[in-house]
């Protein structure tokens, strides 16, 4: 096979929403204060025993159903997170016993909210080598095990969730090439360290980062794919935060593009931002199938990558 194409995608969501006013009764904020800087207004929050790899395999499931493939089919599960609690057995393997799979390879990635992009490019490259055939690839985050209920600079941000998307091989590819990178001088700008974390972030950088350096990078990723921005129906950025989104993709000239603003609703959800708020989009057939969708992350490392993809 000369690559790959995505066929579903399937996300999967906490039942509990926090708004912001909730929100306020537990740590000095409004919801004014909240959705002035960042733009959200409420997330989901998984509850004290939904772990990761149950949220990953909701998402998954979905994801394998909405493909319509036998799950003997899948031989490649990655699952991109940076809030897994145990070390082994990995979130892949475990993803992979739930859904009954025969003997597919299983690996997890931590490039924390540029997980889902990573984890996409290693599952295409794999394919385009000949080591795979159908892939499984999860981005999935509980946030709320590492986040300090304290500190309002970084509880107003973040959500949890899971999202997932199904690649098998295919004679025209429908998954661009990558670009991918990081910037070392960055590498404290968010940080989980430790056994207990809890997440923090040096908010003012990242943003001076991602509205000043991501524009460019982007419009690689177009050009690598033979497109112009103009192109593109769709643009899902990593949800971190709504100021960074809109100015950015007025920056980058998507002007025909439909962009992804699930942060409103879901927060930041680190690696599992892209794949839910692209499930979203699908699902709701908000862009139509086949049109090129620019997806990019960015964050802890500081790390990003970016690929165009044909909608499913």
């Amino acid at each position: 096979m000369s690559g790959s194409r995505v066929v579903a995608l399937g996300h999967y969501q906490p039942e509990r929403v926090l708004t912001n006013d909730e929100l306020a009764t537990m740590v000095e904020t409004n919801d004014e204060w909240i959705q002035s800087r960042v733009g959200i207004r409420e997330r989901r929050i998984a509850a004290p025993d939904e772990q990761v790899d149950e949220m990953a395999w909701r998402a998954a499931d979905k994801a394998v159903a909405n493909a319509g493939i036998d799950t003997s089919e899948i031989d490649y599960v990655v699952v991109a997170t940076c809030t897994a609690i145990d070390r082994s057995p990995n979130m892949a393997a475990r993803v992979a016993a739930r859904l009954g799979l025969g003997n597919p390879a299983a690996i997890d990635l931590n490039t924390a909210c540029s997980g889902f992009a990573y984890a996409l490019a290693t599952a295409d490259q794999a394919i385009r080598a000949g080591a795979a055939t159908k892939a499984l690839v999860i981005g999935v985050e509980k946030l709320s095990d590492w986040t300090d209920w304290t500190d309002r600079t970084t509880c107003v941000l973040i959500g949890d969730g899971a999202g997932a998307a199904v690649l098998v091989a295919s004679d025209e590819p429908e998954v661009g090439p990558v670009v991918w990178g990081s910037v070392p001088e960055m590498s404290d700008a968010v940080r989980i360290e430790g056994r207990d974390g809890p997440f923090a972030q040096e908010g003012l950088s990242v943003f001076r980062w991602a509205t000043t350096q991501l524009p460019e990078i982007a419009k690689q990723v177009c050009a690598k794919a033979g497109l112009k921005p103009e192109d593109l129906g769709g643009v899902v950025l990593h949800q971190a935060n709504l100021r960074i989104i809109e100015p950015l993709a007025k920056r980058l000239g998507a002007v025909n593009a439909v962009v992804a603003k699930d942060v409103v609703e879901s927060g930041n959800t680190s690696a599992a931002s892209i794949p839910i708020a692209l499930s979203k989009l699908v699902e709701k057939r908000e862009i139509p199938s086949g049109a090129p969708v620019l997806l990019f992350g960015f964050g802890g490392g500081l790390s990003y990558a970016g690929q165009v993809i044909r909608c499913p």
